[in-house]
């Protein structure tokens, strides 16, 4: 008889985006002649920049070559992108990261899911709500979250952000082992400043728990006391996993490039109490499980650091944020209560009302032809909010806030 892992059974019918995706597909095929705009799934609409098809190019090329073809690489990254990571993106800002430390992926929503294959199944966990689902689903699916009881899984604790908090997350007042944070935050477009993680960091050193700190949209932070990596907060190295993505900031949702930051003086423990190395334990999981990314993948991703790389992966990023700031200014125009958009490409606005969030959603499909994200389907403390994202086009981004003053409710 063939076994299941029965963690599958317990999981929601589908995946949050997969549900927006059928409610979509089905009103298009009522309304073949609706012109939907979608700002719900976090996609990007811009091209892969100048630099980087460059760079593909010329790495076709060689693969085309006897002498330059490349078979497998080493599944932790070819040297030369993991030491323009190095300098780039942690030299620069004075931060000691080494290249042994730095693990290149397909994607961070990969890495994030995957982290757990190495951490114990008794671990307490916390996750700050609303919350990106892949961190609560991939560990319903190991078996660290219990049972869903009244749309909560009883063995995670909750770490409510809202508008009575300023979106701040409290310490807990249990013991908790792993800590999932984001920051810049996927949904709500929050953050934090280096005192407000600071907090966080010495939590995590007191209580020898872990930090799994979701980094992906470090690059649309404009204010100056946002840090860009937890590494700037002191101690961060001992309790910290950092990952990074190449997806929002260069345009790498369909071509895949990420990393995954783990020090080697983040350390775990045996239940008897014996210290083992993260970095030596993920290495392990990495090239057990993972060939690799393309050697046509990393040219594409060195070639974002470069002179114009740098240039033009900005120019995008400056064009989703001020598509944010569109989306933001619109519907606050509008007496709405209205949150990010400032470090953040996503907008996470307050319902009308008492409007539920799918509420909300189907109100903007049926009557707007726009698609959004119900908060709910970020945690409990998401009802009642919806998610925007700056990344449609100019044109849309525009088009959509000039339909949503016929909000009429």
């Amino acid at each position: 008889m063939i076994l299941i892992n029965e963690n599958y059974t317990k999981l929601p019918g589908s995946y949050l985006f997969s549900d927006i995706a059928r409610k979509v597909n089905e009103f298009k095929a009522a309304h073949p002649a609706a012109n939907i705009i979608r700002l719900g799934i976090g996609d990007v609409t811009k091209p892969l920049a100048p630099a980087v098809i460059e760079a593909l190019h010329d790495a076709v090329d060689e693969m085309g070559d006897a002498s330059a073809f490349r078979g497998y690489g080493p599944e932790q990254g070819y040297d030369f992108l993991v030491n323009t990571i190095v300098e780039n993106d942690y030299k620069v800002r004075g931060l000691d990261i080494e290249a042994d430390e730095i693990f290149v992926s397909d994607g961070s929503k990969s890495d994030t899911g995957n982290i757990g294959d190495i951490l114990g199944l008794d671990n307490i966990v916390a996750i700050t709500d609303p919350v990106y689902p892949v961190y609560i689903d991939t560990n319903v699916m190991a078996g660290r979250a219990g049972n869903l009881v009244d749309g909560k899984w009883d063995r995670l604790v909750y770490i409510p952000c809202t508008a009575e908090n300023d979106f701040v997350p409290e310490l807990p007042k249990q013991k908790v082992d792993i800590i999932y944070l984001c920051y810049p935050n996927n949904p709500t477009g929050t953050t934090l400043t280096k005192d407000q993680l600071q907090v966080w960091v010495d939590y995590a050193r007191r209580n020898k728990s872990l930090i799994l700190f979701d980094g992906a949209y470090e690059a649309f932070i404009t204010e100056g006391d946002v840090p860009h990596s937890i590494y700037e907060i002191e101690g961060a190295k001992e309790v910290a996993i950092e990952f990074r993505s190449f997806s929002k900031t260069a345009g790498f949702t369909g071509t895949r490039c990420a990393y995954t930051v783990v020090p080697k003086a983040l350390m775990g423990y045996t239940k008897s109490g014996d210290a083992v190395s993260l970095n030596r334990l993920w290495n392990r999981r990495h090239t057990t499980k993972f060939n690799g990314v393309p050697y046509i993948i990393q040219r594409a991703a060195e070639a974002c650091y470069s002179p114009q790389g740098k240039k033009q992966v900005k120019a995008v990023v400056d064009y989703y944020l001020n598509n944010a700031g569109i989306i933001r200014t619109g519907l606050t125009d509008l007496g709405l209560q209205v949150y990010g958009g400032i470090n953040s490409p996503y907008i996470w606005v307050k319902t009308p009302g008492s409007m539920t969030s799918w509420g909300f959603f189907d109100y903007l499909l049926n009557e707007l032809n726009i698609v959004g994200t119900p908060g709910v389907g970020f945690g409990p403390s998401g009802e009642g909010y919806l998610r925007l994202t700056g990344f449609g086009t100019l044109d849309n981004t525009k088009e959509a806030v000039s339909r949503l003053k016929d909000i009429s409710l």
